[in-house]
């Protein structure tokens, strides 16, 4: 492979203004509004930066639920057994066992916030099962609102909390470190008005980064516009570790809005699938019959996979989901925001089918940080989808991304209690700079859909790899939100390629064409990048530690 070099910052220029807090967090979904409000509880003062405003990252899209062992015929155990499953043999076992042990008390805090979930005729939390669980554990709130129900709960109590500062329509850009290597703040770039205007430092001995996945890489993709991978970015470009990258889960039922669609696309959650709806092929036959034991529920990447492989011998843009079985009254209670996206789009799932395809959903890997969210660089934490935790391996199991961001964001709370975190002055960076213009945004997603997406080659991926290259040397960019927001995916995507191209196996969701053989032991590693001074992507492998389900 050639040498790939890649900027160490994004931009040199002076900051206009200063903010200082105790503690910074970056993201306001479910892992940055949980670390903002148990910072608080410490007597810490809180800047909490967001992208857009408070409530518009990915938590709300989340339809499905958050799983949690919350019934008496659950337990952590069994829980703990789905996940290690879905990973496929690349989850770290302590991770899992923080988060299945922990994630019921994390749910019933969440309840105490405020957070109203749906119940049964008892009165007890109502239960459902997606694919790769053998539990009802499920929790769900408005059928399949999940997420904009504990966005709302969330933000609510963040808007009560007068010790912590909101700044939104803030992009970070790079991490601020002391002499000693330490976090000490990160550079931003906020599109309002009064003081806080323009590129300035906010500064704290600790930075919580919360800033989601990194959908936008892909051209088809569940995720929102602002989910362009700056956390990840911000963090490789310091020197931080990042780990599994080419662990790109893609939902195998995302409504098909046609041929030219791109950005964010409308998802039909798999509980619908949980609920009986059945996926069918163009000539009406069953698509998972026979290919694995749980079928329509199987985990996604094998979901997924085979709706690809159906396409490409149909020549079909997408495959069928039949609900019409589930009937009227399902659909208006259980699935109201399904409903009302795909009548608005002359569907009536009632009595049509829903033709879906696979597309980007979700990230396995991320910064890299041990069991209390602790990056590679002292006092930067990483909690949610920017993280790698270890929690997921291979393939995340549905519904365990809301609960890892609140769990590992309680846990990183309370490593700011033991952790020795000095406030210090920031060194300015020395490192290259790099800036792409928006304009290759478009043909980068291209690449990447046809070349690093669900079915990958050593042929396509060095494709992939020659592309991005070339487009990390265009020129005309200027300092702006969108050049910026560029720069960041091509770093990420760089990356991943990167990744893609060493790891010569199939497992989760990462498939290699050209090894079609499933889950080499030899590949039972986590592969780790950072960038180094000179801007070369250095990168080791680490064994997985625990054991197999």
């Amino acid at each position: 492979m050639t040498t790939v070099r890649l900027p160490r910052r994004l931009t040199a220029a002076e900051p206009g203004w200063t903010a200082r807090a105790d503690v910074i967090v970056v993201g306001s979904g479910i892992a940055g509004l949980t670390a903002a409000l148990r910072a608080r509880r410490l007597g810490r003062t809180v800047l909490l930066v967001t992208k857009a405003t408070v409530d518009a990252g990915s938590t709300r899209w989340a339809q499905g639920g958050i799983a949690a062992a919350l019934s008496d015929e659950d337990s952590p155990e069994e829980h703990r057994h789905d996940t290690l499953v879905a990973g496929v043999g690349l989850c770290d076992d302590d991770a899992v066992r923080v988060l299945v042990t922990e994630g019921p008390d994390a749910v019933r805090e969440l309840i105490d916030i405020g957070a109203r979930f749906d119940v049964d005729d008892s009165g007890a939390i109502a239960l459902t099962r997606e694919g790769g669980h053998l539990r009802d554990r499920i929790a769900h709130a408005g059928g399949d609102a999940t997420g904009a129900e504990i966005s709302r709960a969330l933000v609510a109590a963040v808007q009560l909390d007068l010790g912590i500062e909101v700044i939104e329509n803030a992009l970070a850009l790079d991490l601020l470190t002391d002499d000693t290597g330490a976090a000490q703040g990160v550079t931003l770039h906020v599109m309002g008005s009064g003081q806080r205007d323009g590129i300035g430092a906010a500064l704290a001995p600790a930075v919580i980064l919360a800033t989601g996945g990194f959908g936008q890489v892909f051209g088809q993709t569940t995720n929102p516009y602002v989910s362009t991978g700056d956390g990840v970015a911000l963090a490789l470009r310091a020197g931080a570790d990042v780990a599994d990258l080419e662990f790109v889960q893609f939902h195998p039922t995302v409504m098909w809005l046609g041929p030219l669609a791109q950005g964010q696309q409308p998802l039909v959650s798999e509980a619908v699938r949980g609920e009986g709806a059945v996926l069918l092929d163009s000539s009406g036959e069953p698509l998972m019959r026979g290919l694995h034991p749980l079928e329509d529920l199987a985990p996604r990447d094998i979901v997924a996979k085979a709706i690809m492989r159906r396409m490409r011998e149909e020549g079909t843009p997408h495959v069928w989901l039949d609900g019409r079985m589930l009937g009227a009254d399902t659909w208006l209670q259980r699935f109201p925001t399904i409903l009302e996206n795909c009548r608005t789009r002359g569907i009536d799932p009632v009595t049509d089918l829903i033709p879906v395809a696979p597309a980007q959903h979700y990230v396995s890997g991320g910064i890299r940080t041990d069991l209390w969210g602790r990056a590679t660089i002292p006092g930067l934490y990483a909690c949610g989808e920017v993280a790698c935790t270890g929690v997921h391996g291979a393939n995340r199991l549905a519904s365990n991304s809301l609960l890892e961001g609140l769990v590992f964001a309680r846990r990183i709370v309370s490593a700011l209690e033991d952790d020795v975190l000095i406030e210090r002055e920031p060194e300015e960076s020395d490192g290259p700079e790099g800036l792409l213009p928006h304009a290759v945004r478009r043909p980068m997603q291209q690449v990447m859909d046809v070349d690093a997406g669900v079915l990958r080659s050593a042929d396509s991926l060095t494709t992939a790899a020659a592309s991005l290259a070339d487009l990390g040397v265009a020129g005309g960019s200027r300092p702006s939100t969108e050049d910026w927001e560029t720069t960041n995916l091509h770093q990420i995507s760089t990356v991943l390629v990167h990744h893609a191209r060493m790891r010569q196996e199939t497992r989760g969701s990462h498939w290699r064409e050209d090894f079609p053989d499933r889950d080499d032991e030899r590949w039972r590693v986590h592969l780790i990048t950072r960038l180094g001074e000179d801007g070369t992507l250095v990168t080791r492998e680490e064994q997985v530690t625990g054991v197999d389900a």
